[in-house]
């Protein structure tokens, strides 16, 4: 990756409009292995758009990854229910989808009552963003700013749960603790008769876990393999878990779910893989086992859900859980937005040593 240099900030007041475009610093992969900041000029806000100064953004170190290496799909969008990211995906482009700032200025027939307000922007890593009003989130009074970074990933956490719907005292295991893996594990845990356990490779994120109170397992031990599959047997017979959870981002991963499934076993995928693949063992006993398997997406909900819950429902939820769990201690990494390129350079070498990144902005 390419450092950029120091950009200098503008100067913007919060009741009147001083030019006809603000300047922006902005990021950009502009292929893969390359991001960079650049300055550009927004439009004034228009009509019912408004003007959000961004004090923080949070790094999706899972997918931002597969940007910066390359290994997201040429004929796909990253992700087709946010403005500017529903196009295929070609370089250069910019990603990112969860910014926390203020509303400094409005357009001409934007609602009033939003200027001043803290808000949550579905929008790519950017020191201002201009957008409608009704593509923001107000961050409720009791939800701090650092815990609303983690809204996104709350969301989908929520929705996992939704799409895995857990019965009340089956076995549970959560493959993956990077921030959806952490997030997912505290929510299962509320069911306290569900016995719950958690795997990871990072010898980190399984401190993280730990310090949730999370049954945690490295299986590279062979005394933790073992220690699992006791966990998860039914009258001394290995019969696997009832549900299983795949947020690791790996494809290999899922067979590693397959080993750990008995009968009728159901597994959530919620891991986006991009371009990469892997071979699934779906013969021998997975074959027989009847296998569930359901991949999960936040961009939808469940369509048995459909006649009484919507998206404002489950952000609701996901905002009471972010009240109740304050995930702001999983922020490892405070990174100057201007030396955004530096953190890509560390994700790519050495991935596991970041749980959350976020960006702060002058």
């Amino acid at each position: 990756g390419r450092r950029s240099h120091r950009m200098g900030q503008p100067a913007l007041r919060t009741c009147c409009r001083m030019t006809d475009s603000v300047t922006a610093q902005q990021l950009w992969f502009t292929r893969p292995g390359d991001a960079e900041i650049r300055e550009c000029q927004l439009p004034w806000p228009r009509g019912d758009e408004v003007l959000v100064k961004v004090e923080r953004s949070a790094v999706s170190a899972g997918t931002e990854l597969l940007v910066y290496r390359g290994q997201i799909p040429d004929d796909m969008a990253l992700d087709a229910s946010i403005d500017g990211l529903r196009d295929a995906t070609t370089y250069p482009l910019r990603y990112g989808y969860a910014c926390v700032g203020q509303v400094i200025a409005l357009g001409e027939t934007a609602d009033s009552s939003w200027l001043g307000k803290r808000v949550f922007a579905f929008a790519p890593h950017a020191s201002h963003v201009v957008c409608s009003a009704n593509t923001l989130l107000a961050i409720p009074d009791n939800v701090d700013n650092d815990d609303a970074l983690f809204f996104a990933n709350m969301e989908t956490a929520v929705n996992l749960v939704q799409d895995g719907a857990p019965r009340l005292g089956e076995n549970i295991l959560v493959i993956g603790q990077g921030i959806v893996g952490l997030l997912l594990a505290k929510l299962l845990a509320a069911f306290a008769l569900t016995p719950l356990a958690v795997v990871d490779q990072s010898a980190a994120r399984r401190a993280f876990a730990r310090q949730q109170n999370l049954a945690v397992f490295d299986l590279q031990s062979d005394q933790d393999h073992a220690t699992l599959r006791q966990r998860l047997s039914s009258q001394n017979a290995f019969n696997g878990a009832d549900l299983i959870f795949e947020v690791t981002g790996n494809p290999n991963a899922l067979n590693l779910a397959i080993a750990f499934t008995g009968y009728a076993s159901r597994i959530v995928i919620g891991s986006w893989y991009g371009n990469k693949t892997a071979a699934v063992a779906l013969g021998a006993e997975a074959h027989r086992n009847r296998l569930q398997i359901l991949t999960s997406q936040v961009s939808t909900l469940a369509p048995e859900l459909t006649g009484r819950w919507t998206k404002q429902r489950r952000a609701d939820l996901a905002w009471a859980a972010l009240h109740q769990i304050k995930p702001r201690n999983l922020i490892t990494h405070r990174i100057a937005f201007n030396d955004a390129p530096t953190l890509y350079e560390q994700l790519h070498s050495a991935p596991d040593a970041i749980v959350q990144a976020v960006f702060v902005y002058p």
